[in-house]
């Protein structure tokens, strides 16, 4: 996962102003450390994804993220 991958579900679950102070200010106790401090750090954004989740009891159907459909797709059934 990429740094902007790990933002984006943040804004997409909390909101953009909850999710950037969950990231700044909620210590996840695996790393004794914020998320912010986390990434600084080095850790993977996947694990210090799914610490946030837990901490904040995100429901595991929810952490992959929102389905995205790249514009222009369509369902295509079926040659007739």
């Amino acid at each position: 996962m990429r740094l902007s991958e790990f933002r984006t579900l943040t804004r997409e679950e909390f909101g953009r102003a909850l999710a950037d102070t969950l990231v700044t200010d909620l210590v996840l106790a695996r790393f004794d450390a914020t998320a912010a401090q986390a990434l600084e750090r080095g850790e993977d954004p996947r694990v210090v994804w799914l610490e946030l989740c837990e901490a904040m009891d995100v429901p595991p159907e929810r952490r992959l993220g929102r389905d995205r459909r790249r514009r222009g797709s369509r369902d295509v059934g079926p040659a007739a």
